[in-house]
């Protein structure tokens, strides 16, 4: 989420200070985003620093300070509408490190991992769910992040199916193997057997002549 470019965007529609930008993202995103005010007048400084926004008071000072998009911020903000989000690499998703890890780590139950995660997540949806039944319907802003969080939570949900379907078929492939691994072993042991038992067996000894069975003068 760029905060930068939200704030630019809330300013095209006129001078605002801080605290009102803070509460107009809040509201326009459907409080989804809680946004600390600390981090709005550190992004406007930072805005005013690159010269794409300037504050109408010369002295900079006071909550009240408003603050008006330049026309470098009106083309900042229309080139970063224009351009896709980077998907390429995919961001580093904590779910899939996890259940990667859980791989490796002995006496972990992937399956009842994959579980857990996915009931959370379908409480998840719920909650969204309620939250946008009870939403106006004239909250068009809200409407679309909840839709938006609702496909990007089921999205996650079939990921965790579709990783339980195909981890369900691992264990059939490795004792598959073992098993051809455990057959090929016994009929080489088999084969090799007669010899190496013969190689294996110590010379017989008689217990009474203290030489070797068969044998003559």
């Amino acid at each position: 989420m760029s905060v930068r470019h939200a704030l630019l965007a809330l300013l095209t529609e006129g001078p605002k200070y801080g605290l009102q930008l803070r509460q107009e993202f809040e509201s326009r995103t459907g409080d989804v985003w809680p946004l600390n005010v600390g981090q709005v007048y550190t992004t406007l400084q930072r805005l005013e620093r690159d010269g794409l926004v300037e504050s109408e008071d010369a002295a900079g000072g006071g909550p009240q300070n408003s603050f008006r998009i330049t026309s470098a911020g009106a083309d900042e903000l229309s080139e970063w509408l224009r351009t896709p989000p980077d998907v390429v690499p995919p961001p580093r998703d904590e779910l899939v490190i996890k259940v990667l890890v859980a791989m490796r780590v002995p006496g972990i139950d992937v399956a009842e991992l994959l579980q857990v995660h996915r009931r959370q997540l379908i409480q998840t949806m719920q909650r969204y769910t309620h939250l946008k039944e009870e939403a106006s319907e004239h909250d068009i802003g809200l409407a679309l992040v909840v839709d938006a969080e609702l496909f990007r939570i089921e999205s996650i949900v079939r990921w965790l199916d579709s990783a339980d379907a195909r981890l369900k078929r691992l264990p059939a492939a490795s004792t598959a193997a073992d098993s051809a691994d455990s057959a090929d072993s016994t009929a080489a042991d088999s084969a090799a057997g007669p010899a190496a038992n013969r190689a294996a067996s110590p010379v017989a000894v008689s217990p009474r002549r203290g030489r070797r069975t068969g044998a003559r003068r």
